[in-house]
């Protein structure tokens, strides 16, 4: 109705002005365009309230002035990132991200330097975990051609997930979620190399025997377990086993268990048969199960494998063979499974969400990839190894200091090789060429102490002229707990001493062959 209301108030605008020949006064008709501006422009905000929508969005909104000066946000840019409003507002963009505490990356500063809009990722560091998101960013400009305003969207990737209820009308769209690199990823021939550059970086006493498990292992066709914590590089681990076997150079194809809704995990693995459902494709479909055939199959998050679904895929890798959904006869397989998982599987498995037989039937070769903080002697190792490829990447020429690395070695790195990956692309995108980065921005950004030991009475130790530097680093932890463990009543107290929880303790006793019984 207001449509026809603000057309006929136009329509009779520019008839009048026709009837009293108006047009012959220029005058006039500026006068005329204007009115017809403002009818329009009147109905088109009419009954808008743009604040209120704004402040409706799931999206974080962030705003700044020209300068980089944060002026306004929206409440979902507190629920995403627990960051209240009168942290931000008011102060600049360039100061929160050296500070660090919030949050570090996003798009505003590079808006502000190319003037374009950008998609960067953002890292929330309030968050423990830090929780990585994506940021576009847009700039707005005045008569000038200069910005002054600049406005940021953003959203953490976890927020995500609840879209894969929607995974059936986003499937009968788009006919295919097969390669959508978030659930699945297929590796061909010509990107094999690509592996190479994730390659497994480490020396340590905690990671020697795995090292030594995945090279038995890989040439074989046993199907590996791969555990360990959130972010530790059970991928890598994957990949390297992929890269030593002899199915190099077949199908490798990489899922993701959990950001598949469990509706359609069958039908995208097992394929289905034309008109086995509806919205199904009208000439049915091949199933990652067949496109991985001849190659290997990597199933990440297992553990988050619904357990209707853990019967089938448990007489798929038991009889080599599946059956499409809507089908009648019989596919025969050959493939290598790899799996992963972060989760307790053993405890799963008390809690009646996990198959026993699956899981014996997964973990013929277990390799559980230790955290960071239990192999921090190759903390130096992977530092160098991830100031190469950023420097690389960035075209920098990015190096820490021998004894920023100490400071690193201090932290606990909660998010292990993850975050120490995002940590040193950060420091290479922000190191100043003329100062680099100073250890007043690292300690800041790794929230430590700068003089914090991480233990007051550490033994002394004379290392042997015959020692490597990772074994004088064990050597040195493996006195260091021995120590510890002489002035404590039980693990837990010792690992509290020592930063860490008691069955690491325990881990460290038969690792390192270390006489506690425990009797204190």
């Amino acid at each position: 109705m207001k449509q026809t209301i603000a057309i006929q108030r136009v329509t009779e605008i520019i008839n009048s002005a026709i009837d009293n020949k108006i047009y012959e006064d220029s005058a006039k008709v500026l006068g005329l365009l204007k009115d017809i501006s403002k009818e329009l422009n009147y109905f088109l905000s009419d009954g808008i309230d743009y604040k209120v929508i704004v402040d409706s969005l799931d999206d974080s909104v962030f705003i700044t002035d020209g300068n980089g000066v944060c002026i306004y946000v929206n409440p979902a840019h507190e629920r995403n990132t627990t960051i209240k409003p009168d942290e931000v507002i008011g102060r600049s963009v360039y100061d929160i991200t050296e500070e660090g505490k919030l949050f570090t990356g996003g798009a505003t500063m590079d808006v502000l330097k190319t003037k374009g809009k950008v998609l960067r990722l953002s890292t929330v560091t309030k968050t423990d975990p830090p929780e990585v998101g994506y940021a576009i960013g847009v700039p707005i400009f005045n008569e000038k051609g200069e910005i002054y305003q600049v406005v940021s969207t953003s959203r953490p990737v976890l927020s995500l997930r609840p879209l894969r209820e929607d995974f059936t009308k986003f499937l009968n769209e788009t006919k295919s979620t097969r390669f959508d690199s978030g659930k699945v990823r297929i590796i061909n021939e010509n990107e094999d190399e690509k592996l190479v550059s994730k390659s497994l970086v480490g020396f340590s006493r905690s990671l020697k025997s795995q090292w030594e498990t995945i090279k038995m292992a890989a040439p074989t066709d046993a199907t590996v377990l791969i555990t360990g914590e959130s972010g530790v590089g059970k991928e890598v681990v994957a990949d390297e086993i992929y890269r030593l076997s002899s199915r190099k150079g077949k199908p490798f194809i990489k899922v993701n268990c959990a950001s598949i809704p469990a509706n359609l995990l069958e039908s995208e693995l097992f394929g289905y048969e034309k008109g086995a459902f509806s919205g199904a494709n009208a000439h049915g479909k091949h199933g990652l199960f067949e496109l991985a055939n001849g190659g290997t199959l990597f199933l990440d998050e297992i553990g988050d494998m619904p357990l209707d679904f853990q019967a089938k895929l448990l007489r798929a890798i038991q009889h080599k063979e599946i059956m499409r959904v809507g089908g009648v006869k019989t596919i025969k397989l050959d493939i290598r499974f790899i799996s992963a998982t972060n989760s307790d599987l053993k405890q799963k498995i008390k809690d009646g969400n996990f198959r026993q037989d699956l899981f014996f039937r997964l973990n013929v070769i277990p390799v559980n990839v230790p955290p960071l903080r239990e192999r921090l002697s190759d903390l130096e190792d992977l530092i160098r190894h991830f100031e190469e490829v950023f420097s690389k990447k960035y075209d920098k020429d990015f190096h820490l200091a021998d004894n920023q690395i100490e400071i690193m070695k201090r932290y606990s790195w909660p998010g292990n090789i993850r975050e120490l990956e995002n940590i040193v692309e950060y420091l290479t995108i922000c190191a100043s060429s003329s100062r680099g980065v100073t250890d007043e921005l690292l300690v800041s950004l790794l929230e430590i102490s700068p003089g914090e030991q991480s233990i007051s009475s550490a033994p002394e130790m004379a290392p042997s002229d015959s020692m490597t530097l990772p074994e004088a680093v064990e050597n040195y932890e493996k006195q260091l707990i021995e120590s510890v463990l002489k002035d404590s009543s039980n693990l837990r107290e010792a690992g509290s001493k020592l930063g860490v929880n008691a069955s690491t303790i325990s881990r460290k006793i038969k690792i390192y062959g270390i006489d506690y019984d425990g009797s204190k």
